[in-house]
């Protein structure tokens, strides 16, 4: 294999078309895919690039093509919620997995801190971003769509006129689990914690936590959280619902960073979870694992999730009609942890 040796001058594409007896425009077109090269062609002009160790040059590329090459990962909702202090949480596990379907396709992935406001997203040279569970007035999303830039949603969007294509996350079946769970651990009188915004998430459980009360003839305890106020919030608003409601035996706190808030608040009431008060929540990361005790949680499968995101918007970059506009991720599966295992009661 002739390669360079160490400290030499990288080859060039001149290099690989005088190697390989064709012309630079004949390996252009070899290597990205294009024009009407002889496949035989194709394959030698590979192959000798390959041995060369000829790398093209990506911002080359990108110039001629009017490329950049990236898409982001985008979200108005802040770190408080998405990623707490570790910066480990949902919005991150999420990045992981886009990243690494991107490199697939040569795209890199540019990770935008929580747009609220102000120009987080006129600053980055990007193709199309991916926007996690946009509110009915996302700021990520009017940002894109100022910037006339294709976008998907990971989760279903919630405003009215948003025909673009996302990934189902199945808010209203998780909910539906999370509850019915409880019921069969015993729960009688579960409240719910959502955040005071309009994400699919908030909304879905509303309408299952609804529907389920009714069936099962629970009083409707209901309560919604500034998702800026993180985990201090969800205690601060689980210690008053303790007090309104104290026959309160369970919380599906759908944030899980609410759900721990929730927890310290349940102990310092003087009760004890699962015991006199079971607590679950949706996510199942470093939060929910790390609590304790640790919470029931529900596996949402991001990783397909992310990767189904990043394949919807890369065929809306293609113009790819053949690419579906939603995507249905896994089926959702409780985690069952200490935070609700007890004897179901009488």
């Amino acid at each position: 294999m002739a390669t360079s040796a160490p400290g030499a001058k990288p080859p060039t594409i001149a290099d690989v078309a005088r190697v390989a007896g064709v012309s630079r425009t004949t390996v252009s077109h070899a290597l990205n895919g294009l024009g009407k090269v002889d496949p035989r062609t194709r394959e030698r002009v590979r192959q000798v690039a390959a041995d060369l160790g000829y790398r093209p040059n990506l911002r080359a590329q990108r110039l001629r093509r009017g490329q950049a090459k990236v898409i982001a990962l985008a979200s108005s909702m802040p770190f408080a919620v998405a990623g707490g202090p570790s910066r480990l949480g949902f919005y991150m596990e999420v990045a992981a997995a886009a990243a690494e379907r991107a490199l697939l396709y040569d795209y890199a992935l540019v990770l935008v801190p929580p747009v609220q406001s102000g120009s987080a997203l006129y600053s980055v040279d990007i193709d199309g971003a991916i926007v996690v569970e946009p509110e009915a007035e996302d700021a990520a999303a009017a940002q894109l769509r100022e910037r006339g830039l294709p976008y998907v949603a990971l989760g279903r969007p919630v405003a009215a006129e948003e025909d673009i294509p996302y990934v189902d996350l199945r808010g209203r079946l998780v909910a539906e689990l999370l509850l019915r769970h409880l019921r069969e651990r015993g729960a009688v009188r579960p409240a719910l914690i959502v955040g005071a915004g309009s994400r699919h998430s908030s909304v879905d459980a509303i309408a299952a936590y609804e529907q389920l009360a009714e069936e099962y003839g629970w009083t409707p305890i209901v309560a919604r959280v500034a998702e800026s106020g993180g985990e201090q919030a969800g205690y601060e608003r689980c210690a008053a619902l303790l007090t309104e409601h104290p026959g309160i035996d369970a919380v599906c706190a759908l944030v899980d960073a609410f759900a721990v808030g929730a927890v310290r608040a349940v102990r310092d009431s003087g009760r004890s979870v699962p015991d006199d008060v079971m607590v679950v929540t949706r996510y199942d990361g470093l939060r929910a694992r790390t609590c304790e005790p640790p919470l029931t949680a529900v596996d949402l499968h991001l990783d397909r999730a992310a990767s189904d995101a990043v394949e919807l918007l890369l065929g809306r970059l293609r113009g790819d009609t053949a690419v579906p506009s939603v995507a249905v991720s896994p089926e959702p599966r409780v985690i069952a942890r200490a935070s609700s295992v007890r004897a179901a009661r009488t």
